[in-house]
């Protein structure tokens, strides 16, 4: 635990860490396509379209949610629909974890790393504390942060831990651990790829003015194919708060930190 850091960097994971657009969001598409017979499978763009909303952070539900919308574009009334959540879930952790509960050997096998452990290393080196708040469930985050990353014992505030984003509480949780009693109060940077990473910020900001926070948005590897994308991706994130955009999240260096 680094004492009076000079800043405390907290990392959302998905798109972040890992690239999740071949596992979490192929999820979202084989779960949708399951539970609406086969008739409708969304896009990368459509699912990033339900992301920009900024309250669609649990993949369970923003699934559910391209579900009803299906079902009510083709007529029918909300109320009437019949969903079983637990059965989404469950449909959906058999695709993204796999059928074998104890040796995964679903799509969160495969997922790209966007940062290296030396990265983590040199900011600790640097005399920044970090940590992880994320969406993601805590066996899914620790798979990637301690299984794959080989991180020891990270602090993270995951799924079963705090409300779900924009709900700034799981930051100041993860702030907390971080900064371990000191009053020092230092600056506090948030790494997101979504609107609603960016409106965690904006939330925390408005309860606690006593620091200064940065929002610092990376782009997630599926909107980099093309430049239009890649620009009107930055542009959802900058509107929603973000100081920064950047391609990866080793490009936020000890000394953009300190320009910043």
């Amino acid at each position: 635990m680094t004492q009076n850091p000079k800043a405390i960097v907290v990392f959302d994971i998905d798109g972040v860490i890992r690239d999740v657009s071949g596992s979490y969001r192929r999820a979202i598409s084989d779960t949708v396509e399951y539970f609406t017979d086969q008739a409708y499978r969304p896009t990368p763009v459509d699912i990033d379209n339900l992301k920009s909303e900024g309250i669609w952070n649990n993949d369970w539900e923003a699934s559910q949610e391209l579900i009803y919308r299906h079902f009510v574009s083709q007529g029918q009334q909300r109320e009437e629909i019949e969903l079983d959540y637990t059965n989404i879930v469950t449909y959906f952790q058999s695709r993204y974890r796999g059928t074998d509960s104890q040796n995964w050997n679903g799509y969160i096998c495969h997922e790209p790393l966007l940062a290296q452990p030396s990265y983590f290393q040199e900011l600790t080196n640097s005399g920044i504390a970090w940590g992880f708040f994320s969406g993601a469930t805590r066996l899914s985050a620790n798979y990637v942060l301690e299984k794959r990353l080989g991180l020891q014992s990270p602090v993270l505030i995951a799924m079963e831990d705090a409300p779900g984003k924009p709900d700034p509480t799981g930051l100041f949780a993860t702030i907390n651990i971080l900064e371990n009693g000191s009053n020092h109060k230092p600056i506090v940077v948030y790494v997101g790829d979504t609107v609603a990473d960016m409106h965690t910020v904006e939330k925390a900001k408005a309860v606690d003015n006593s620091r200064t926070w940065l929002g610092v948005g990376v782009l997630p590897p599926h909107v980099q194919e093309t430049a239009e994308r890649r620009e009107a991706y930055a542009q959802k994130l900058i509107q929603a708060g973000a100081n920064i955009v950047f391609n990866n999240v080793q490009e936020l260096t000890i000394k953009t930190i300190t320009q910043l």
